[in-house]
């Protein structure tokens, strides 16, 4: 029987993330599922908008790993409308721990509030701190990601997460959520990124689990590779373009 796990608004924990191959998630999974349950939604689409300055300051300091990062997205679980609830997550890193604000709105609210500073009706402390973030940084949206995402739960301890996302894309236009989940792949065929999201240490049945299968941590962030590998160059050939 599949349990509900509640949303949760705000969230402290320490996240690790695992680049996986093929054969090593189809290894893994079936262990892992001894242990843990596959949540209410299943397989689902999860859409992002990742907000910067216009010279990339957050995701240029992410890169460098600062003790303190932090960073603006606006989530949707599939692809809104206008009226559907999306997330306006404020996400912050401090010597290893995450700590994640969120509030939801529809989509139209969050667009004249990410634009114009136009509170929801539905206010949230959470605004207030987006508030102050924004007076220091007035980011805008820089990038759309979106990916397929299964998450599961330790049956021992909700809090325990693992998420496996695929189908990792990307796109740097029409940035809006509403225009449809499409992009460029980020990720080579079949490879996999899990991530484990714990509030403390790492059971030890897991730790056996990754280490049996020689699987370990890896330094990645959807963001920051979409920036390494693909904005740099292209931010580099319009300069050139302009130059010439």
């Amino acid at each position: 029987m599949i349990k509900s796990v509640k949303p949760q608004t705000t969230f402290k924990r320490y996240e690790k993330k695992y680049l996986l191959s093929r054969e090593q998630y189809d290894r893994l999974l079936p262990l892992l599922q001894t242990k843990m349950t596959q949540d209410d939604y299943g397989m689902h689409t999860i859409c992002n908008l990742y907000f910067d300055t216009p010279q990339y300051d957050l995701i240029r300091t992410s890169i460098e790993k600062p003790v303190y990062k932090e960073k603006l997205r606006l989530r949707s679980y599939g692809v809104p409308g206008a009226d559907d609830k999306v997330f306006i997550e404020l996400k912050k890193k401090y010597k290893g721990v995450v700590y994640k604000r969120r509030v939801s709105v529809s989509l139209r609210e969050a667009a004249d509030y990410l634009e114009t500073g136009k509170h929801p009706a539905a206010d949230s402390h959470v605004l207030n701190e987006i508030d102050w973030f924004q007076s220091m940084y007035h980011t805008t949206p820089k990038i759309f990601i979106a990916y397929e995402r299964c998450a599961y739960y330790g049956d021992e301890d909700l809090n325990l997460r693992v998420t496996f996302d695929q189908g990792i894309r990307f796109r740097e236009t029409t940035l809006d959520l509403s225009f449809g989940d499409w992009g460029r792949p980020l990720l080579e065929s079949g490879q996999v990124l899990m991530e484990i999201k714990i509030p403390g240490a790492m059971p030890l049945w897991m730790s056996r689990m990754l280490s049996e299968l020689k699987i370990y941590p890896a330094s990645f962030s959807k963001y920051g590779v979409c920036y390494k590998d693909y904005l740099i160059d292209e931010m580099l050939t319009k300069c050139i373009r302009e130059a010439v």
